[in-house]
């Protein structure tokens, strides 16, 4: 496919992008924009290391084309906050230590941005649904979820 100028916001800028209309969002976010919040992992939309979110959903980058986007508001991990300023769900993610290797912090930040974007205030079980397909080899699970909740305003307390 011949490659062409399209226009995207991402992050609240406007970017011309010249490339493939059939090209991968997430090879645009990365490789032409250097945003390196998204993350390649399985390339077929499973994983979620490469969520962002389009017009406030959460949406796997790897299997959208940017054809589609034009037009869209797209938003990264780096467009949620600074690292002076972060977001509500990043801090919360901070204050829990919810990582070990990183990788799939990504798709958990902005898949908890998407849900309290839906809902300011979800049970633990809506939590667990909205992270369900996102996936953690390190087995954080536990500081994940109970950043989630504190990013969701419930108070969270030591588990054993």
């Amino acid at each position: 496919m011949t490659q062409s100028t399209m226009r995207l916001t991402v992050n609240g800028k406007s970017c011309d992008v010249d490339a493939a209309p059939d090209t991968a969002l997430l090879y645009v976010l990365r490789n032409d924009l250097a945003l390196n919040g998204p993350k390649y992992g399985c390339g077929l939309g499973e994983c979620g290391a490469c969520a962002v979110l389009i017009d406030g959903e959460a949406a796997r980058s790897c299997v959208i084309p940017i054809e589609g986007c034009a037009g869209r508001d797209i938003v990264t991990l780096e467009g949620l906050g600074s690292r002076e300023h972060p977001d509500l769900v990043q801090e919360a993610f901070i204050r829990e230590q919810a990582a070990q290797c990183g990788y799939c912090l990504n798709g958990m930040i902005i898949s908890t941005k998407a849900l309290l974007m839906r809902n300011a205030h979800p049970s633990e079980a809506e939590v667990l649904e909205a992270l369900r397909y996102n996936l953690c080899r390190c087995g954080a699970h536990i500081e994940i979820i109970r950043a989630a909740m504190r990013a969701a305003g419930h108070a969270v307390e030591a588990r054993d």
